[in-house]
């Protein structure tokens, strides 16, 4: 004010969104996506303004910064059911078993050992008729196994903490959601983008659960049907 500075001025010059600009004033710092943003914003705007952005920077991890993400509390591993053991079975079913094979076996003899020398081709023909079965079977579970591949994705976040979350379908397209999560929440569509303040966060994506490195910055990744990669800064959505 006593600069007599118009916010869409410094918004335009600092690259930093108004309303981030705001929150800064305000410090309203829930607003900003995690405590790397704050830090990078305050000395970006305090060295626009001819301030001391290192002074600010401090009274900030003084007043507001808050738990690093190392003190988090990690996901408890369910805790394993016990384990049922296997009926015991029976003391006469390897006698019994033993029998039938025996009995099968005397029967195949018996019916093979009488047939003419007419019959010698049989084998090649069943040979022949179960590689065709085998190949008509192993074409069929190909063609459902392509069939199968999910054509749409499903993410879940479940984060550990409050955590900043920006998502799009794609870059150019408007933003889904902009907001501080503080439970469980799944969207779905053919591509999504993510963009995440912190990174103690649980991503399952079409029921698979996706890895997230450790650390203290924000992260992002893009998200297709069947396949994912993370994102630099300068391609996350509202970065």
């Amino acid at each position: 004010m006593r600069q007599r500075l118009d916010i869409t001025d410094v918004e335009a010059q600092t690259k930093i969104r108004a309303k981030y600009l705001r929150a800064l004033e305000n410090e309203d710092f829930a607003m900003l996506p995690g405590s790397t943003f704050v830090k990078s914003f305050l000395r970006t705007y305090a060295e626009f303004l001819g301030l001391d952005p290192h002074l600010l920077v401090e009274e900030y991890r003084v007043r507001h910064d808050p738990r690093d993400e190392s003190e988090l509390t990690p996901f408890a591993r369910p805790p394993q059911g016990r384990r049922r053991r296997p009926p015991r079975r029976p003391a006469w079913l390897p006698l019994a078993a033993a029998v039938v094979a025996i009995v099968a076996v005397l029967l195949v003899l018996g019916l093979t050992g009488g047939s003419s020398d007419e019959d010698g081709s049989a084998p090649t023909r069943t040979t022949t008729t179960a590689k065709q079965s085998t190949q008509k079977k192993s074409a069929a579970a190909e063609k459902k196994r392509v069939r199968r591949r999910p054509r749409t994705v499903h993410l879940r976040i479940v984060p550990a903490a409050p955590t900043y979350v920006c998502l799009d379908k794609g870059r150019g397209t408007p933003v889904v959601y902009e907001n501080t999560l503080t439970g469980p929440r799944s969207w779905t569509a053919r591509h999504l983008r993510v963009n995440l303040g912190r990174r103690a966060v649980r991503i399952t994506v079409n029921g698979k659960r996706i890895a997230v490195p450790a650390g203290s910055n924000p992260i992002g990744f893009d998200f297709r049907p069947t396949r994912h990669r993370e994102l630099p800064l300068g391609q996350r959505p509202c970065a």
